[in-house]
């Protein structure tokens, strides 16, 4: 399992113009079916007022305005549907180890490129927060091509730092810090850490939150290769394991569908939409069935 590295032939900013038609179809569904549940609004706010008409709520007169006046007006309020949306994006050393000759992180930044684009597209602001071992980048929601460009090459270009560890809590508190707003916040991670609950339960209590979780075939099947020394990227603990032995097998895949029903469970329990992705799905069938109405699998 080595480490995968971003090459040019697999850029997103050079591939944004094909990202840009597959967003196309993704920026329409944001604006049906689920999204609508999703989102509804920052509330109603008032934006004028107008002569009364016959058959007009009498609540609605502005009885300050009528009075100056001397003839009824009524109140004129609009209801704010612009959608923000934010991106919490994992870029850990578990993201990056290669399983059947692509990454978590492949897969994960070309998700994230296609909601990028597709926000863009809806005159969306969008906005992000990167992080692994630390946080390496964060921005507040904002509209425009140079934020769309900025995210695009954030997404591309890996931290050097590549610091052990993951910050995911760290991460979704940050978010809350940043939103001034009700957002629609996806964060895209494997979740392979530790104390991200009450964060992600606080931000759920604010914000409308996807948890796309994305894995590999290693997370319920190891390849049999012997007894091999074994390096956990996050934490750097090391240790022997028999990966021929059925007892070993079983237990491996057997904890991480117990840490995966634990995660879903968390979700649904506190109104979190869990979304599963393997790394041999399409974002793009992914991210369609998910704003056309399928919550998660």
């Amino acid at each position: 399992m080595n480490k995968s590295k971003r090459t040019d032939r697999d850029s997103l900013v050079k591939k944004a113009a094909y990202l840009r038609l597959m967003a196309i179809k993704l920026a329409e569904d944001m604006k049906s079916g689920t999204f609508k549940s999703l989102y509804k609004g920052q509330g109603i706010e008032f934006s004028g007022v107008r002569d009364y008409i016959r058959g007009d709520d009498v609540r609605s007169i502005d009885w300050n305005v009528t009075a100056r006046m001397n003839k009824p007006f009524v109140k004129v309020f609009e209801e704010d549907r612009e959608l923000q949306i934010f991106l919490i994006v994992d870029t850990s050393l578990s993201m990056q180890l290669e399983c059947q000759n692509v990454t978590k992180y492949d897969v994960l930044s070309e998700t994230a490129a296609l909601i990028t684009i597709a926000a863009e597209l809806n005159n969306c602001s969008i906005g992000a927060v990167f992080f692994d071992g630390e946080i390496n980048f964060s921005c507040k929601p904002a509209m425009g091509k140079e934020q769309i460009m900025l995210l695009l090459s954030h997404l591309d270009n890996l931290p050097s730092s590549n610091t052990v560890g993951s910050v995911l809590g760290s991460a979704i508190n940050g978010a809350g810090k940043l939103l001034k707003k009700r957002s629609l916040v996806f964060v895209l991670s494997d979740f392979r850490t530790s104390d991200w609950e009450k964060p992600l339960i606080s931000l759920a209590q604010r914000h409308d939150v996807v948890a796309l979780r994305i894995k590999n075939k290693y997370d319920s099947e190891l390849p049999v290769i012997g007894t091999v020394p074994f390096v956990d990227v996050e934490s750097k603990t090391s240790m022997i394991l028999p990966s021929f032995s059925e007892k070993f097998k079983r237990e491996w895949k057997s904890q991480n569908e117990n840490n995966q029903k634990k995660w879903q469970s968390v979700c649904v329990k506190h109104g979190i939409i869990p979304v599963v992705m393997n790394t041999t799905d399409s974002p793009l069938k992914v991210l369609t069935s998910f704003f056309s109405g399928a919550r998660g699998r």
